[in-house]
């Protein structure tokens, strides 16, 4: 694996590749890997002939008073395990290679950025499109892959990449949880056992609604609060907000005749937390696989 700090390092690496025809993945994280992490560089390995992996904690996503210079760092750790699962380049700038001095361009996604956590976090998915758009003109990848644990972030990028007519093909690849349910996430380092515990509440009530949804309720409302309810009966876990959404364009549904979307988020200890579930209704329509099998 080849581990370069620069800009002109990448172009310079990629370059015989492309002229030979060989496809590029990228990976983009923000480092503290995990099995979930890993799930998005064997994606990007079956698919493409080259995977890129960046690692890189954008200032510009993080608000006044959130977990910037807290955010879990152990660069070390993540190269052993990128070298181990294969990839070919890490990319791991610092904040003044991607955001140079005088460098104010920033990327707005426009309303489907501005809902769910956008509203939770103003500024959040600008910061998101920003650095993603940036790692996408540098490495100029076929593919790119993210989580959907990230659904809303999946969602944005699809849009500012048809948007802007960036030639890359976004790829969603499913969650990937803990054999108790909890999704797999970088802030699962903040928990305690306590905490951890009480977390389980979440990926629980999430699973909750989409069974009464496939076994017949579809009246969103409904389901919603039943959502909400579940997750404030466990007290040591504050809601910021439950939603039930149509999967593609993440507008609120009042009955789910489509593919949708249950998705939360809420504080469990010092770790803000989001996890959400794909509600398929027998019969009706769905959204095609965003996993590139």
């Amino acid at each position: 694996m080849e581990r370069v700090v620069s800009i002109e390092e990448v172009r310079s690496i990629l370059r015989r590749p492309r002229l030979e025809g060989r496809t590029v993945g990228l990976v983009p994280t923000m480092g503290a890997l995990h099995a979930g992490h890993l799930a998005l560089v064997t994606a990007s390995r079956k698919r493409c002939d080259l995977t890129v992996v960046s690692v890189f904690v954008n200032p510009t996503q993080f608000g006044e008073g959130e977990d910037f210079e807290s955010y879990p760092r152990d660069l070390d750790a993540d190269v052993a395990l990128l070298e181990d699962a294969g990839v070919d380049v890490l990319f791991a700038p610092t904040v003044p290679v991607m955001y140079p001095p005088g460098a104010t361009t920033r990327v707005d996604p426009g309303p489907i950025g501005s809902v769910l956590c956008g509203a939770s976090r103003p500024g959040h998915f600008t910061g998101v499109a920003t650095v993603v758009t940036k790692l996408l003109g540098i490495v100029h990848p076929d593919v790119a892959f993210f989580g959907e644990k990230d659904y809303q972030q999946l969602r944005v990028l699809e849009h500012v990449v048809r948007d802007l007519d960036i030639d890359t093909r976004i790829v969603g690849v499913p969650i990937v949880r803990e054999a108790d349910g909890l999704a797999l996430s970088s802030r699962n380092r903040y928990l305690s056992r306590e905490d951890r515990a009480h977390a389980l509440v979440l990926s629980r009530a999430l699973e909750h609604v989409r069974k009464s949804a496939e076994a017949g309720d579809t009246d969103a409302a409904a389901l919603k609060a039943e959502l909400a309810a579940r997750i404030a009966a466990e007290p040591a876990v504050t809601l910021d907000y439950a939603a039930i959404v149509d999967a593609k364009t993440l507008e609120r549904v009042t009955v789910l005749t489509r593919e949708s979307r249950a998705l939360v988020a809420a504080r469990v200890g010092s770790a803000r937390l989001i996890d959400n579930v794909a509600i398929r209704i027998p019969g009706a329509a769905t959204e095609p696989s965003r996993t590139g099998a």
